[in-house]
């Protein structure tokens, strides 16, 4: 009896292992000649493209260098007018601090009009002492490197998806815009600048598929959480801190503050809402330092007459954005004695909200997925998302998630899973294949 019990247990542990071994998958029979030769395709080039993002990684990219956003740029136009795309430079005004986007476009005739959504920037600049900022480590299976998996690592995904549709000659066939911005990590304001190029490609469109990074194998993005800036201020009456809570002072601004912060974290809370407050000051003064900082003058002994409180909210509909911003402000209105307070809000992010169309495109990519042998896909956590430029053209169709497995994005640990990456170039690569049909 114990033996049999090993056996079964040892076929539990061999059948887990399997579930988690995507490399390990063949590709059944029902996938077309055409199909097969993407697939030898990609693994001709994994070498080649493993080159490519450790150059793309090595040219420093922070959203406000400038130069190193158009360096990279130039490396991904050569390789896209390389098999056949169009491209272009879309520069923003010199006011706006942004290098501008690479748009490549491939005027087929056949299957869906595809919009391909990737990002040139990092959050590092130039002068950030983080370690190993801009430059590609590789150690054993994982690639450490700003960019690496957020998002150059998916802009490479996309690109070799496409050489591989070109090699097999059938790249020419397809309907396809590809957007690389330059700024998604610090959007360029106004928006209706720095996005009007997308948008008038969505416009062209019927379908958008994103790059993003891939937190699990067999999950996909169809939702992301939009994101705006609040900030409130406080104001109270200064004076000597033994009269603090008398008729004259009443609370002071720092109590005012203190309950209206607190009350956020009490009456708030919902699902896929969360509403952070990153800066807080109370004093006699708050005056903007550099950097976007505060200076706070005050003492001890006397109450503060001033106190402001900035953040974020995110959101996974507009209905959820405009009712929590109802709720902060009714909170914001019921003060303590002796002070008033204000809130303002500042548009960033929209919403990409869950709907039936982009649950459809995810079947047709889990079941692109199933006849490679990778298994079934399923939609990812959307309160475990930030927010994306896909959000900005949620009007179509869309799926995000499609990059590079990776993780430590915004961080010197960030890296990608370089024994998943072919797998992820085949499945792009078949998936816009068969979309292009």
């Amino acid at each position: 009896m114990k033996k049999v019990t090993c056996f079964v247990s040892l076929l539990v542990v061999v059948a887990v292992c399997l579930l988690h071994q995507p490399l390990l998958a063949q590709s059944p029979a029902r996938l077309s000649r055409t199909e097969r030769a993407i697939l030898r395709a990609v693994d001709a080039q994994q070498t080649e493209a493993l080159q490519f993002l450790e150059r793309a990684v090595n040219i420093n990219s922070g959203t406000y260098h400038l130069p190193g956003v158009r360096a990279v740029g130039q490396l991904f136009d050569s390789a896209f007018r390389a098999i056949g795309l169009q491209t272009r430079w879309a520069d923003m005004p010199a006011a706006m601090r942004r290098a501008g986007h690479l748009f490549a476009e491939q005027r087929g005739t056949r299957g869906k009009r595809m919009l391909l959504i990737g990002h040139l920037d990092t959050v590092f600049e130039p002068d950030s002492t983080a370690p190993q900022v801009g430059k590609f480590v590789r150690r054993d299976s994982l690639a450490y490197g700003q960019g690496t998996s957020d998002m150059k690592g998916g802009n490479v995904v996309m690109l070799y998806a496409l050489k591989a549709l070109h090699q097999a000659g059938v790249l020419s066939q397809a309907r396809l815009i590809v957007a690389l911005h330059g700024d998604e990590e610090a959007f360029g304001r106004p928006v209706e600048v720095s996005r009007r190029d997308i948008w008038e490609a969505a416009n062209r469109s019927d379908l958008a598929l994103a790059f993003e990074p891939a937190t699990q194998f067999n999950e996909i993005t169809v939702a992301r959480r939009g994101s705006s800036s609040w900030q409130v201020r406080v104001q109270g009456k200064q004076g000597h801190s033994s009269a603090i809570f008398g008729n004259q002072l009443g609370a002071g601004a720092a109590y005012e503050l203190a309950r209206i912060l607190h009350e956020f974290y009490r009456q708030l809370p919902e699902a896929n809402l969360t509403f952070n407050a990153a800066k807080v000051a109370s004093g006699g003064e708050i005056a903007p330092a550099p950097g976007g900082d505060w200076r706070v003058e005050g003492k001890n002994n006397v109450v503060a007459d001033t106190a402001v409180a900035q953040g974020d909210l995110r959101f996974l509909s507009e209905e959820q954005k405009e009712r929590a911003r109802a709720n902060m402000r009714q909170i914001v209105a019921q003060n303590l004695p002796g002070t008033s307070a204000t809130i303002t809000f500042d548009d960033g992010y929209p919403a990409m909200p869950p709907k039936q169309a982009n649950l459809d495109l995810l079947t047709q990519f889990s079941q692109t997925s199933q006849a490679l042998g990778y298994g079934p896909v399923t939609p990812y956590d959307p309160g475990k998302r930030g927010a994306g430029d896909i959000a900005f053209v949620a009007k179509l169709p869309g799926i995000d998630g499609l990059g590079v497995m990776g993780g430590g994005a915004h961080s010197p640990r960030e890296y990608a899973n370089l024994r998943t990456f072919a797998d992820q170039v085949k499945r792009a690569a078949v998936f816009i294949y068969r979309l292009s049909r």
